[in-house]
Order: C-alpha cells, then sequence, then structure tokens
C-alpha cells in the first residue's frame, strides 16, 4: 500500500478556517481563561456537536434520503476498474470522507464515475479532481 493511501484512511478531521467577530472572539477568550474550555479549538468544537446532535434527526433523515454513505469510502483502482468491466458508472454520494486512490488514472475516473456528491472532504489526486471538476457537485 502506497503510504499516502494508509494516511488517507487515518485522517479523522480537516482543518477549516473561520472568521468570528471581536467580541465573539473575546468572549471565547474569556471562557477559556476562566477554565470552561482547553483552548478556542475546543470551545468551536463543542459548539459545534451540540448543534450537530440538536439536528441529529433531521441530518439522520436526509442521509437516508440522499442515499449517502454515512463515514468513510474508498474507492481504489480496483474497485474502478471492476467497475469499467462490467459497465458500470458510479454515482458517489458521501457524507464523510471520500477517497478515491492515488494510483488512479483520470482517464479510468472519468470512464467509471458518474458525479460525485461529498458532504465533508474529497481526497483524490490534483489530476483526477481536474479531471472530474464538472462531475463534482
Amino acid at each position: 500500500m502506497i503510504a499516502q493511501e494508509k494516511n488517507l484512511k487515518t485522517v479523522d478531521s480537516e482543518k477549516i478556517t473561520i472568521n468570528l467577530g471581536l467580541i465573539d472572539l473575546g468572549q471565547i477568550d474569556l471562557l477559556v481563561q476562566e477554565g470552561f474550555y482547553s483552548n478556542r479549538t475546543d470551545l468551536i468544537r463543542t459548539a459545534i456537536r451540540n448543534q450537530l446532535h440538536t439536528h441529529a434527526e433531521v441530518v439522520r433523515q436526509t442521509v437516508a434520503r440522499k442515499s449517502l454513505v454515512l463515514g468513510l469510502q474508498h474507492y481504489s483502482r480496483a474497485d474502478l476498474e471492476s467497475a469499467r468491466d462490467a459497465g458500470h458508472k458510479l454515482q458517489i454520494q458521501v457524507l464523510g470522507l471520500a477517497t478515491i486512490a492515488s494510483d488512479v488514472t483520470p482517464d479510468l475516473a472519468l470512464a467509471t464515475i458518474d458525479s460525485i456528491t461529498v458532504l465533508g472532504a474529497l481526497h483524490a489526486s490534483p489530476a483526477v479532481k481536474a479531471a472530474l471538476a464538472g462531475r463534482i457537485h
């Protein structure tokens, strides 16, 4: 297994950047200083988890309605070659992390992937992402 693919399988988070107003940021810093949270990130993660918990039923219903795969979905070169050989086109729909193996060529991806919808993160080579750009929603 290629080291990059091995690392992708252990990824459990994605870095995001947010802009906060100065008053909100000051209040976060105050709560951290008072010991309610260990750092800014701890407060932000906790707030996000609380919101996701509040809306968990909506998420569950939407995942079922849209036939999304929840979690990690990996597509190897062999997976795509099997789909191509069987004459199948994939409609990839993932809530979480979708990965396309680093040894998948842009031509193979184009021949086998009809559409990609990922709510979360898509990890693939830059060449494969460029080839599929018109099919990524």
